[in-house]
């Protein structure tokens, strides 16, 4: 048997007025994923253990199976993975957020989807003026970005910048958690107001603000911690090989620690642009060679976090008639058998723009599964799944089962 979790970040949603009082997983057209559904057993599965904030880093490692209060250390460790910049026993990394702060709210997390080049420039550009022996800066994709910190604290409070759109940024800074956690504290929300000084005037900004876009005049930095200490999965399932696909530094690097090969795609945005049919046809290759796939999708998160419904139903859409279809329609012909899986690792509201930490809707097919009463995929239709509420790892050790 092989495997492969199609993840549609941040797909799951609530009832939205304008569409009908439905969620965007309702009032897409998905005929693919309703047929698996009605053809496989579906389920919930609650992916933010208790007292964790719902980001993507934990529901993730959640999906794959790991006990996430033991391995987590923070996001940059896991996008340091990917980037391939290493991480030493003495060096905190945190996320490195370009963002807009407007009229002194944090108008967007991403500086209106700033593009790498300029991105990287900019990022260049911070570790000239404001890099030290104590800080560094590395460019990763688009407004996504890594500071390392030599001697860092990592007991402090920090906000993820997707779940406070148009909040002031100043009552948002980085609080300490214990008293000798205070000086690092205080250096990094130093570096996030000396951005602020030096960026605006920078050539690639000015650019932008003539072109009527965004300008990433702040940086933001969150999720602190050191390097982890994760188990393989093929240590802790019978999977031989494994291999994941995403345009997201964060979901490569926990694929590094996770031991899976990380397979590049082409025009992998992680936007509703991405390349959609490049995407579905690495993760076929890659099934033929592994046990299992990891196939992730960034963009119906991105349409949640900027609340447009309409675009995250499109995304919707694609990931089904683009991502799911070719999939399930190239697996039923080989003779092997394939256990396909399909979900989000959380809901991203577009009412609130923000993560939340409800649970997901999720189903598994294979050929010879007993279907329960299910016939469509949607946050409500997988309530009456025979898989019930799962919590954390469960989901993975049901799957493999299998």
């Amino acid at each position: 048997m092989k495997y492969i979790i199609i993840l549609g970040d941040g797909m799951a949603d609530e009832p939205i007025g304008r569409l009908g009082n439905k969620t965007p997983l309702q009032a897409a057209d998905t005929p693919c994923m309703d047929e698996l559904a009605l053809r496989g057993r579906s389920g919930l599965l609650d992916t933010i253990p208790e007292g964790m904030t719902p980001g993507s880093e934990i529901a993730n490692l959640s999906v794959l199976g790991y006990d996430v209060p033991r391995v987590y250390e923070g996001r940059g460790v896991l996008e340091a993975a990917s980037m391939g910049v290493p991480i030493l026993p003495d060096e905190m990394a945190m996320r490195c957020n370009l963002v807009t702060i407007e009229g002194g709210l944090l108008k967007n997390h991403s500086a209106g989807h700033i593009t790498t080049p300029e991105a990287a420039e900019l990022i260049d550009f911070l570790n000239d003026r404001l890099g030290s022996e104590r800080f560094s800066f590395f460019p990763g994709v688009s407004y996504r970005h890594l500071l390392k910190m030599k001697g860092g604290d990592k007991r402090i409070a920090c906000t993820p910048p997707h779940d406070v759109p148009e909040k002031p940024f100043r009552l948002l800074l980085i609080r300490a958690m214990e008293k000798s956690a205070q000086q690092t504290a205080d250096e990094l929300n130093r570096l996030i107001l000396a951005s602020q000084e030096i960026l605006p005037d920078h050539p690639v900004n000015r650019k932008r603000v003539a072109r009527g876009k965004d300008p990433a005049n702040s940086i933001w930095l969150w999720s602190p911690g050191y390097r982890p200490a994760m188990q393989r999965l093929d240590e802790k399932y019978p999977i031989r090989r494994g291999a994941v696909i995403s345009a997201v530094d964060l979901i490569r690097g926990i694929g590094v620690y996770a031991g899976l090969e990380v397979i590049q795609v082409e025009g992998a945005t992680g936007l509703y642009d991405t390349n959609y049919e490049g995407k579905a046809q690495a993760a076929l290759d890659a099934l033929k060679q592994h046990d299992f796939v990891f196939l992730h999708i960034e963009a119906s998160d991105e349409a949640g976090h900027e609340g447009d419904a309409e675009l995250k139903v499109k995304t919707i859409e694609y990931l089904d008639s683009r991502i799911v279809k070719p999939i399930f329609k190239e697996i039923s012909t080989w003779s092997e058998p394939v256990t396909i899986a399909v979900l989000p690792d959380h809901p991203t509201p577009c009412s609130t723009r923000a993560h939340s930490r409800d649970a997901v809707p999720f189903l598994v097919y294979y050929k010879g599964i007993e279907p329960d009463e299910v016939t469509s995929y949607d946050e409500f239709a997988a309530r009456r799944g025979a898989f019930g509420l799962l919590h954390g790892d469960e989901f993975m050790k049901q799957l493999i089962k299998h």
